[in-house]
């Protein structure tokens, strides 16, 4: 692209300063993304950055972005699994001390089953600390109430878990990296006799 310059050598206001455009960016194509044979699962190990996982499953550092476009992501720092200490950080200006981290942040269900074995209530739904049910059992032809069946999830575990899921990612697998490569540079680059060449 062609900025106007604002560069104090420029001479008048129709100078001109030709720059990369940073805003360009380009995904997997739909009908490579939705084709998991292209896709391989891993779980993120610890503090492990992309570049650590394309050194590994590449055997170079510099395809990083590979795995951060297996997976669209555009904000590292919110869409990939904060390193402990960053973790530790956020929890506390987030919940403001260490007792905040520990507080109670919702009640979810334990699981809940007739005589027959049939599940009534499903563990994991969030819910209020006094919730309760109340059931026809007809196994034994009664009905049930079912109380205490909440379990606290604290600010912490809360976090914990959405930093677990992060840990899912996709991997493009090492076969077809010449493939997507190539799609990338004919997206990216821009043609002759084009007004952003």
């Amino acid at each position: 692209f062609d900025y106007v310059s604002r560069l104090s050598k420029a001479q008048n206001i129709s100078d001109y300063l030709r720059v990369k455009n940073l805003f360009k960016r380009t995904k997997i194509s739909e009908v490579i993304f939705k084709d998991l044979t292209y896709f391989t699962k891993y779980q993120i190990i610890g503090d492990e950055r992309p570049d650590n996982i394309a050194f590994k499953v590449y055997g170079d550092s510099n395809l990083d972005w590979m795995i951060m476009l297996a997976n669209n992501i555009i904000c590292l720092q919110d869409e990939w699994p904060l390193e402990h200490k960053s973790f530790y950080n956020f929890l506390l200006q987030k919940y403001g001390s260490d007792a905040g981290i520990d507080s109670v942040h919702h009640y979810e269900t334990q699981k809940v089953e007739d005589s027959k074995g049939r599940i009534i209530v499903p563990k994991g739904l969030k819910v209020p600390s006094n919730y309760s049910v109340t059931y026809f059992d007809s196994g034994t032809g009664t009905e049930q109430i079912a109380t205490s069946i909440t379990d606290e999830v604290t600010n912490k575990q809360y976090e914990d878990k959405l930093q677990d899921e992060k840990r899912n990612v996709f991997i493009i697998k090492p076969k077809f990296i010449g493939i997507i490569m190539e799609e990338m540079q004919r997206v990216m680059t821009y043609p002759k006799g084009s007004t952003q060449y």
